[in-house]
């Protein structure tokens, strides 16, 4: 097995990890730093669940070997919000229900706020095609749209503030 250490800044906390060359992103987020809220779907890209912060751009983590992500910085789900505070993206989805098993929720959630970041006040059209890469087997996507829309408006005040 090739070997490399790498240097990961994930969620704030530096890690250096001693891995084989050949692991995903995904791999190492999940086995190596035990954060289980970044979820392997369909282990291709396409639906988006393993999606991360990468810099501050999103990725879908299964589709990068963790050698790549060395010296960056990865926010995963466990890195938004906190303990006794949830990130007002993820209170927007609670509230306006756009969750329903969960499985999707944290790669909505990151793209969310990458969607926000370039484009503070999204249409329903810009929304729905930034979350395109994130597919939900349980909704029919008018309550993520309507959840994302109230994050950038959580956001919007909370940036005013």
């Amino acid at each position: 097995m090739p070997n490399k250490t790498i240097n990961l800044t994930v969620n704030g906390s530096p890690h250096r990890l001693e891995i084989d060359t050949r692991l995903r992103l995904v791999d190492v987020i999940r086995d190596r730093l035990h954060l289980t809220g970044t979820h392997i779907g369909c282990g291709t890209g396409n639906c988006g669940a393993c999606t991360v912060l990468l810099g501050e751009r999103t990725a879908k983590s299964c589709c990068v070997l963790a050698v790549e992500a060395d010296g960056c910085a990865v926010v995963t789900i466990e890195g938004i919000g906190g303990e006794d505070e949830l990130h007002p993206v993820q209170e927007a989805f609670v509230e306006n229900h756009g969750l329903q098993c969960g499985f999707c929720t944290p790669g909505m959630i990151l793209s969310t706020l990458q969607l926000i970041q370039d484009s503070p006040n999204p249409g329903s059209d810009e929304i729905r095609d930034a979350i395109a890469g994130n597919i939900c087997r349980c909704t029919g996507y008018v309550k993520i749209v309507e959840s994302i829309q109230d994050a950038a408006r959580r956001m919007s005040v909370g940036s005013s503030e």
